[in-house]
C-alpha cells in the first residue's frame, strides 16, 4: 500500500503502516512525551473487528433464517458475550492506550451494545417475562426494547458521518448497522403491535441490511491481518481522508 491509503486511525503498528505517516486520529492527538506504545503494544484493531465481525455475522444468518434457523439470537448469545462483548472490550482498553479516541468508543460502545443484547436473552434476568409473563405478545417489553435499538442507529449515524474521514470500509459497515438497526426497531414495534407477518418481514430486512454492514468488515480484517504479517499483496479500502479534508489543515491554510 502506499500514502494515498491513510484512511484508518491507527490501522497497523508503525513498523508496518501502510496507509501513510500521519492517521486521521494522529491529526488530533497532542504531542506527548511519555513512551510511545506502539513500539511494544500490538495493533488492537484486527482483533476488535474480528470480535465484531464474528459477533455480528451468525446474529444475521439467524434473522434471515437461514438453513431453518430461528429466533432473534438466543442459538449465539455464547458469542455474543465472549467475540462481541469480552474482545471488544479488550480491544477498545488496547485503542483507549494508544490514544486512538473513535476507534476506542466504536468498540467500546458495541462491547456494551452485544453484552446488553446477550443479557436480554439471557433467561436468567427474566428481561422479557418481567413486563408481562402470561402475555406471548408481550408489547411493553418490544415497545420499550424497540427504543435501544433505535438509538443503537442513531449513534451508528454519528460514526457513519465521522467515518466519511476515513475510509470506504468503515462507511459500508455503518451504513448497514444503520439500516438494520432500523429495521431491527420496526419488528420489535410490529411484534408489539401483533403483525407477525410484517415483523417477519422486517426482521429479515434487517438481517439483511446487517450481513451487508459485516460483509466489509470481513474484507478489511482480511487487510488488516495482510498488513501485520508484511504480505506481499496490496488491497485498496477506499481512502476518504483526502477527499474531506482535515480541520487541521484547513486551518494551516488560512
Amino acid at each position: 500500500m502506499n500514502s494515498a491509503e491513510e484512511g484508518v486511525a491507527s490501522a497497523v503498528p508503525d513498523h508496518i503502516n501502510s496507509y501513510g505517516t500521519m492517521s486521521v486520529e494522529q491529526m488530533h492527538k497532542p504531542p506527548t512525551s511519555g513512551p510511545d506504545l506502539k513500539s511494544f503494544l500490538a495493533d488492537p484493531t484486527p482483533l476488535g473487528i474480528m470480535g465484531f465481525i464474528v459477533a455480528l455475522t451468525p446474529f444475521t444468518c439467524e434473522l434471515m433464517e437461514f438453513r431453518g434457523a430461528f429466533g432473534t439470537g438466543a442459538a449465539t448469545v455464547g458469542s455474543q458475550y465472549f467475540f462481541g462483548g469480552l474482545i471488544l472490550i479488550i480491544a477498545s482498553v488496547l485503542q483507549f492506550l494508544l490514544g486512538n479516541t473513535f476507534v476506542f468508543v466504536v468498540f467500546a460502545s458495541f462491547a456494551a451494545f452485544w453484552l446488553s443484547y446477550a443479557t436480554t436473552l439471557t433467561p436468567f434476568y427474566n428481561a422479557a417475562a418481567a413486563y408481562d409473563p402470561t402475555n406471548p405478545e408481550n408489547p411493553g417489553f418490544y415497545n420499550a426494547y424497540g427504543f435501544f435499538t433505535l438509538f443503537m442507529g442513531l449513534l451508528c449515524f454519528i460514526y457513519l458521518i465521522c467515518s466519511l474521514r476515513t475510509n470506504l470500509c468503515f462507511v459500508a459497515i455503518f451504513l448497514g448497522l444503520v439500516l438494520g438497526f432500523c429495521l431491527l426497531t420496526g419488528t420489535l414495534w410490529q411484534l408489539a403491535n401483533g403483525n407477525l407477518g410484517l415483523a417477519r418481514a422486517l426482521k429479515k430486512a434487517a438481517g439483511a441490511c446487517l450481513a451487508l454492514g459485516s460483509l466489509p468488515g470481513w474484507y478489511f480484517l482480511f487487510v488488516q491481518l495482510l498488513a501485520t504479517v508484511d504480505f506481499p499483496l496490496t488491497l485498496p479500502i477506499g481512502d476518504l481522508s483526502r477527499i474531506i479534508p482535515a480541520a487541521s489543515e484547513r486551518k494551516k491554510t488560512n
